[in-house]
């Protein structure tokens, strides 16, 4: 069986979770799938397919600017022409960007990572709003098959598209184990680490106010916020904006930090608590979203809704180091992009009727 991958609203940096979503399920597939695959990529992103057979779609007007995106996502869907020749061989046609450029008549599986924009609409302007309910929203109610990152998703997208769970398929992200692992030879430092972009979900307004009852009481204790976006001159003391780190200098981070603390408002699976309780790294997570889905017992939970709670949550995490780091290791020790990407070639199957 042939499937095509189309990813051309790929841009690097700026796709977040999806981004590595996306490259991870193609290397995976590469190494275990069982089936014939070649990726569609645009010219910003020619590397994408992480080794499985890729045509580079120099028609594609990809962008880095908003506007810019929106014309060559408007231009592919109104006008596939080349762009649909391209995928003409394929049983199946799976969009892991979720948005399905160039739209084809063939047995599709799309992704969709969440319904952030519908279950938290006050945090999206107007236009991001309409864009995604015609773009995300009509989409997943035409494919064949919906792939969700969390069976918390897949409640939330069954429950607010109206979708038929039994097309529906809850599938973990993974974690590579060859970077994301344990150094017993480093010691942890006296700092808390938050790897995420300012984004209004990821609730960095009461992280502050929790960070501050605890350096009331552990005044050696720092923050680390990675991820750009964040204005270095206005965060109080004791808080530091490296700004995007590398994937290397993230696994140093994690290693060294005291705990990682997470306390998001809403997330479709988490990836950075399951990188970081891969690495051996004592996790205070939010009880919102799939984050208690994704982090079991591994992790201790809080109300991030309340600063004390975030405070007291993120106490108990460094009072329990050694027993969350051990079960943190084996939690996410579940989650591999192997199996993702075996459970994927299932859903391509029963897209295709095979």
């Amino acid at each position: 069986m042939r499937v095509a991958l189309p990813m051309l609203t790929l841009v690097p940096g700026l796709s977040g979770g999806s981004e590595t979503y996306a490259r991870e399920l193609c290397r995976a597939l590469a190494r275990v799938g069982r089936h014939d695959y070649e990726t569609l990529v645009s010219t910003l992103a020619p590397d994408a397919g992480g080794g499985l057979p890729t045509a580079v779609a120099t028609g594609y007007r990809a962008s880095t600017t908003t506007s810019g995106r929106l014309r060559a996502m408007g231009a592919a869907a109104l006008h596939p022409g080349a762009l649909r020749e391209r995928l003409t061989g394929a049983d199946v046609v799976h969009y892991p960007l979720t948005v399905p450029v160039p739209p084809v008549e063939r047995p599709t599986v799309l992704t969709l990572l969440d319904v952030q924009h519908l279950d938290r609409p006050e945090l999206f302007p107007r236009g991001e709003r309409l864009f995604r309910r015609l773009a995300y929203d009509r989409a997943a109610r035409r494919a064949d098959r919906v792939v969700v990152i969390s069976e918390w998703v897949r409640h939330r997208v069954t429950e607010r598209l109206g979708l038929d769970p039994d097309r529906v398929d809850a599938i973990h992200l993974g974690v590579d184990h060859e970077r994301f692992t344990p150094d017993p030879g480093v010691g942890r430092e006296p700092f808390l680490l938050y790897p995420a972009r300012p984004w209004p979900h990821k609730n960095h307004g009461r992280l502050l106010e929790a960070f501050a009852l605890l350096r009331a009481e552990r005044p050696e204790l720092r923050l680390v916020l990675t991820g750009v976006g964040h204005d270095s001159a206005r965060l109080p003391p004791g808080v530091e904006a490296p700004g995007g780190v590398p994937q290397r200098e993230l696994v140093a981070l994690y290693r060294r930090a005291a705990a990682l603390v997470f306390p998001s408002l809403y997330e479709g699976f988490g990836l950075p608590p399951v990188e970081a309780m891969a690495c051996g790294c004592p996790v205070a997570a939010s009880n919102e979203g799939s984050l208690p889905e994704v982090v079991g017992d591994a992790a201790v939970l809080f109300d991030p809704h309340d600063p004390a709670a975030i405070a007291a949550g993120v106490s108990d995490a460094l009072g329990r180091s050694a027993e969350l780091s051990a079960l943190g290791v084996v939690r996410a020790a579940r989650f591999t992009w192997d199996a993702t990407a075996r459970a994927h070639d299932r859903v391509y199957e029963l897209a295709a009727g095979a």
